[in-house]
């Protein structure tokens, strides 16, 4: 025998054809029909959940039954033993036990119940007993077809094995892998709290434009459309931050918005173009103020939502949320990473100390661009325990207000957690003559790089400023971010139900 055929593995079994078992599974929908049973049934009032049974369960005396329950969910299992069946019923609070038998329920209806496929919801009734081996179970009554399956569940429902499918159909994701079904429950949980927290503390929570005729608050590639009605180009935003300071002018003095927000950039395991962002603003404020706001809301919510300030994100990795947490100025950490001389370098000596960090640094670029690279390669990755980066320089951050001893950095900070940037917090620029000599120098600027999107400076919020906006903090939350934080996923499509995918050809 030659090596060649001695190395050959054996055969994999053959996955069953989709168009035969989708054949199979419309020839039972027709049976059933013709059977004057509606395969799509009504509605199913009284269901209680899964969870809730449980939790409601006492153990009736030996030989009896407990009192009868409704529940409704789909079947993930069926375990056949000649004129009974074992079942496994499944809603989001959880699974239990089906024991289905022929003289209890009728041999009309049993046999129809054979007929169910893994996938069906159904409508179930009966009391509750425990088994001999501990598990409770539902004595089936009565089963009601509440809506037919078509289509086969991934193959032993374990779950979709290919990552790009579990995100383009998310549904069968939900249904089949556990995680996924527990994280991105936990979000809904995460956001009702992080409201709880934000209207418990005397926030009030507004909507702004998401269509807007200048795409402001923010540094980034808005998307544009075109408002017909208007004969206009219109962006949908980046950032709700300008209309939201037109608030505070307007004399709402503690308000947040936690919503989305559209940005036409690259995605990444840390960037999906449509994310939710949190901004919140407060008159007579800092950034100190939302320092302390930050560090409250993260550590009440975790503990609501999640149980503990010590989240596990695997391969020996802690997040240890107990505060207080770091302090450390952008300077400071750039120094850290580049050399205790760092600032004292000219540019040549800057540029080459970069290379040699093996930074993408190049003749020409400005001492702010080589300093801000060394810092978003070589810092920002290393900050996994929370860290407060203060004092960031002027020229990245145009709508915050100078730090007092040092006009050439402004009072702000970027709490970052797990190598990422989770929350950007500003003493707020209040002063409209320096606040319209920034956004002029950032209007100017991008113009000279060929920004064809920078069209104008926003006059009607200089306007708004002009008539008088209070010293305020303000601060914007990723909320996307801040989810895989407690939920410990690494990756933003974990923690988004439809994260945006490249389109099928």
């Amino acid at each position: 025998m030659s090596d060649e055929t001695k190395n050959v593995p054996a055969a994999e079994p053959a996955e069953p054809d989709m168009h035969i078992l989708f054949a199979q599974r419309l020839a039972k929908l027709k049976e059933l029909e013709a059977a004057g049973i509606d395969p799509y049934g009504q509605a199913f009032p009284g269901a209680q959940m899964i969870e809730q049974v449980r939790a409601d369960f006492k153990a009736p005396a030996e030989g009896e039954f407990g009192p009868e329950v409704v529940v409704a969910g789909r079947l993930m299992a069926k375990r056949g033993m000649g004129k009974s069946i074992f079942a496994d019923l499944k809603d989001s609070t959880g699974k239990i036990q089906l024991f289905v038998g022929k003289s209890e329920i009728g041999e009309e209806a049993f046999a129809i119940f054979k007929k169910l496929d893994i996938g069906d919801i159904v409508g179930i009734k009966g009391p509750t007993f425990v088994t001999r081996m501990g598990e409770l179970t539902i004595r089936v009554h009565e089963c009601t077809l509440l809506s037919k399956s078509l289509r086969p569940l991934p193959e032993k429902y374990h779950g979709l094995v290919d990552i790009e499918q579990r995100y383009r159909q998310r549904y069968l994701d939900l249904i089949t892998n556990e995680e996924s079904f527990r994280v991105l429950k936990l979000r809904s949980r995460i956001l009702a709290e992080i409201r709880n927290f934000m209207n418990g503390r005397g926030f009030m929570e507004v909507e702004t434009p998401m269509l807007q005729a200048l795409a402001g608050g923010a540094s980034a590639n808005p998307f544009t459309t075109y408002y017909e009605a208007l004969s206009s180009t219109m962006y949908m935003r980046i950032a709700p931050e300008l209309y939201l300071k037109r608030l505070l002018v307007g004399g709402f003095e503690k308000v947040y918005e936690l919503g989305r927000n559209f940005r036409n950039e690259g995605m990444d395991r840390r960037h999906n173009p449509e994310f939710t962002m949190m901004e919140i603003y407060q008159a007579y404020g800092d950034c100190r103020t939302m320092m302390e706001l930050i560090e409250s809301l993260i550590t009440t919510v975790a503990m609501k939502t999640v149980g503990t300030l010590k989240i596990d994100h695997g391969n020996g990795k802690v997040i240890d949320l107990t505060p207080p947490w770091r302090r450390a100025t952008y300077n400071e950490l750039c120094e850290e990473k580049g050399g205790a001389d760092w600032f004292q370098l000219t540019p040549e000596e800057r540029i080459k100390r970069g290379q040699e960090l093996k930074l993408d640094v190049h003749t020409g670029m400005s001492d702010l661009d080589v300093t801000n690279e060394l810092y978003e390669k070589l810092v920002e990755p290393t900050l996994i325990q929370p860290t407060f980066v203060t004092r960031i320089p002027v020229e990245l951050l145009p709508l915050a207000k100078g730090c007092p001893d040092d006009p050439t950095h402004v009072d702000v900070f970027e709490l970052g957690i797990n190598g990422v940037e989770v929350a950007p917090a500003y003493s707020e620029l209040n002063n409209p003559i320096i606040q319209r000599q920034r956004l002029m120098e950032q209007f100017e600027k991008n113009k000279q790089e060929g920004d064809v999107l920078a069209e104008k400076v926003d006059e009607d919020f200089l306007v708004a400023l002009e008539h008088g906006m209070p010293p305020a903090g303000g601060m914007g939350v990723g909320i996307d971010r801040l989810v895989m934080i407690l939920t410990g996923a690494e990756s933003i499509r974990d923690v988004i139900l439809f994260p945006q995918m490249k389109l099928k050809k």
